[in-house]
């Protein structure tokens, strides 16, 4: 039969349920089974699509076009399989199913409640994509913390599906918050146990509980926490700040999570084979030489706004054996202030990451000019491609009144237009142009001789493209255009011959990004802006001497 993993949160969020889950996952995975991940979101939502990223995260893309949680990105990059929009669940397309069931006439004669018709939709949809996907395990994250009134019916349904798969067959992971108090230094257990409590409360006793906190769990604590929730000691596990998020599997591995899992589940003994893994993590913790890159957007304020793009950079410092040190600034207050544009200078490198709106467009536009001009290295995605398009048509082309008709609808030189197929549209959610599309790259360009490919796919979400009425006017102008899809109709590349390294895409090259295989755009980048890092430090060597 197969088995399921379910994985709940409390106390609060942000404690990193998706790290765990896709840290077991890939233990899963290193012990030679067939794994896959899946998300629970209780919100009523049908996608994140429509979410504003300083509330929700990062809307991550899959494969297929899904707008889904930043978690389904976090599963991807661990497990290095593609998932779809199917392996983010929402109660938005929980209650949307059910109701069109409804209608149909699919329950008549039935008073439709949240038990039993909620609950076996859930159950439906969890089990399909356990069916779908083949595997031995299916983890699955519940998304809130306990106790939320949203996330009530898919804990009802884990409970149901323990007493329907067996308990040999369903396994419950609870992950809380262990705080150390700073007056008096003591590492509190009450949030974990009165989280315990309330999933107790609401029929779920969990098998196993991972401890979130700055640092390791003190043996006593351990102790207690599994007196008062139930558990074996062997089945509290401790899950500290680390150097990398890739460490987690590591960490819970050797604290012996695999023999508990392999117990419970009535597995054979798991053995992974992490020794690759071990060598890969040990890359992300190199501490010099530092490269410092600016990363310029109007959701600053919250780090996963831009997780992939992050994770992108990551993945490629590793692969230089070098640290990235990336500083988010605000463009709206480079707007405010245009001498702050002065701070760039001192990075060795510049990315302008995705967005919508005129909010901050022009502090983006003003960035890569002075990347232009300043021979910085440059990276803009998906909206800062277009951003790039404006601000090379406005300086360079003689276009000053160049825009995006998203920014000013009445602009004289629409350089960047709205996708013909959009023009109809009615509806926001799940419109725009989404998912992987093919990319024909031009020979004799930079972006041939970074991925070596005339071919590629990639994946977009975006409404906008570049006005083909204006791409001859850029290229005149000195702008080349190294990519195209849809058989020639949509510029995809951007670049500078004679700039260190001038490059934007209108895809999103983050979502393609692996630990182990960085995205090419990305490494080349960070390599270019390696390459500065170490000029700079040379001058600075030479004028001290």
């Amino acid at each position: 039969m197969r088995k399921y993993i379910f994985v709940t949160g409390g106390v609060m969020s942000g404690l990193g349920k998706g790290a765990v889950t896709a840290s077991i996952a890939k233990l899963l995975q290193m012990s030679g089974l067939k794994v896959s991940s899946m998300k629970i979101d209780p919100y009523l939502n049908v996608d994140a699509g429509t979410m504003n990223p300083l509330v929700h995260g990062e809307v991550y893309v899959t494969e297929d076009g899904g707008e889904c949680d930043m978690d389904i990105g976090t599963y991807e990059r661990f497990l290095g399989i593609n998932l779809t929009r199917y392996h983010n669940v929402t109660t938005g397309q929980v209650f949307k199913a059910v109701i069109e069931a409804e209608r149909r006439g699919d329950y008549l004669g039935e008073c439709v409640q949240i038990i039993p018709h909620v609950t076996d939709e859930i159950k439906v949809q969890i089990r399909g994509i356990a069916n779908k996907d083949d595997v031995d395990i299916l983890v699955v994250e519940c998304g809130g913390t306990v106790g939320d009134i949203e996330g009530l019916s898919y804990l009802e349904a884990f409970r149901q599906m323990r007493l329907e798969e067996g308990r040999g067959n369903t396994l419950f992971v609870h992950v809380t918050w262990g705080p150390v108090l700073p007056v008096v230094g003591e590492f509190k257990t009450k949030p974990t146990q009165h989280s315990v409590q309330e999933l107790r409360r609401i029929g779920i006793q969990p098998d196993i509980v991972i401890v979130r906190s700055k640092s390791g769990m003190p043996r006593d604590a351990k102790r207690k926490i599994a007196l008062y929730a139930n558990v074996e000691p062997r089945a509290v596990f401790s899950n500290p700040d680390l150097e990398t998020v890739y460490g987690v599997p590591l960490v819970l591995e050797q604290q012996g999570i695999l023999e508990v899992i392999s117990d419970y589940l009535d597995l054979d003994k798991l053995k992974p084979s992490s020794s690759s893994w071990r060598s890969l993590v040990s890359r992300f913790k190199v501490r010099e030489p530092v490269v410092r890159i600016a990363m310029i957007g109007k959701y600053t304020k919250l780090a996963d706004s831009y997780v992939s793009v992050n994770h992108a950079l990551y993945h490629a410092a590793a692969a230089l054996n070098v640290k990235v040190d990336i500083n988010w600034i605000d463009s709206e207050g480079i707007e405010r202030d245009m001498s702050k544009l002065n701070v760039l200078k001192d990075y060795d490198g510049v990315v302008i990451p995705g967005g919508f709106g005129p909010r901050g467009s022009e502090g983006k536009m003003a960035a890569a000019d002075y990347t232009r001009r300043n021979s910085i290295p440059f990276l803009g995605l998906c909206f800062g491609f277009q951003l790039a398009v404006v601000s090379y048509a406005r300086d360079v082309a003689g276009l000053r009144d160049a825009s995006s008709a998203e920014i000013d609808p009445q602009t004289k030189h629409p350089v960047i237009t709205l996708l013909p197929e959009q023009r109809e549209m009615s509806e926001l959610g799940g419109t725009m142009r989404l998912g992987s599309h093919e990319i024909a790259i031009k020979p004799d360009t930079m972006a041939f001789r970074i991925y070596g490919s005339t071919r590629i796919f990639r994946r977009h979400r975006h409404r906008y493209e570049v006005n083909p009425m204006y791409i001859p006017i850029l290229e005149k102008a000195g702008l080349v255009f190294s990519a195209y899809s849809d058989n020639g109709l949509r510029a995809e590349i951007l670049e500078l011959p004679d700039h260190p390294f001038y490059m934007a895409t209108q895809y999103h090259p983050e979502f393609s990004s692996r630990p182990w295989a960085p995205e090419p755009v990305f490494l080349s980048f960070l390599n270019a802006s390696y390459i500065r890092s170490k000029t700079e430090r040379s001058a600075i060597r030479a004028t001290s001497t």
